[in-house]
């Protein structure tokens, strides 16, 4: 479990496709305090640490998340938001995260207002239910507020701040997204949709 408040950025050091994928990424957590079997959300897909260095971890990711997120897009050197695991008492200064991906939007339009850049994403139709204004998302591992919605496409406002401490910093249109939905959009959704007839 996760909060969406990123704590690090890593790089992507080595990538080897051995059955699945794996990956090794530079980070700077101190890795002594890391467990191998450790949960990190890395760009937001929760991944398992499977060996350690001292600056490093490496993960190893499966052809069914690859397929699902943007992960298909990793190269050797990209930077990724990086957050650990929730331990109980920590600040939740997000909102909860699982760390479970439900698909990838895209960047389609970058928009400059004052220090501030406007992010307009595209969600995929079968997840554009879910995204609601002044509601929250997470896009690639970032706890964030919704701005607008119109239809499938949504705004989101990255204050400067945001954009130094994360890698959105970097965003491009075209981007693939990593897009995790709110839990309680989803369960809101299905209680709308329920009826007493899906007992059958």
């Amino acid at each position: 479990m996760f909060t969406g408040i990123v704590t690090d950025i890593g790089i992507v050091t080595v990538l080897d496709q051995q059955g699945d994928l794996r990956a090794r990424i530079k980070t700077g957590y101190d890795t002594a305090g890391i467990d191998i079997g450790a949960s990190i959300a890395s760009d937001g897909v929760c991944l398992t640490v499977i060996a350690l260095g001292d600056d490093w971890y490496d993960v190893q990711i499966s052809a069914e998340t690859v397929s699902k997120t943007n992960l298909n897009t990793w190269q050797v050197g990209k930077r990724v938001n990086l957050e650990r695991a929730l331990k109980v008492g920590d600040e939740l200064g997000g909102h909860i995260v699982s760390g479970h991906i439900d698909g990838v939007a895209e960047v389609v339009a970058l928009q400059d207002e004052g220090d501030s850049t406007r992010v307009t994403l595209r969600a995929p139709r079968e997840l554009a239910r879910f995204v609601a204004p002044k509601g929250s998302v997470a896009l690639n591992g970032t706890s964030l507020t919704v701005n607008d919605v119109d239809g499938c496409d949504f705004g989101i406002n990255f204050i400067p701040h945001t954009k130094e401490v994360t890698t959105w910093g970097d965003v491009s249109v075209g981007d693939q997204v990593n897009l995790e939905i709110d839990t309680l959009a989803r369960y809101v959704a299905r209680l709308a949709d329920w009826s007493p007839t899906d007992l059958k």
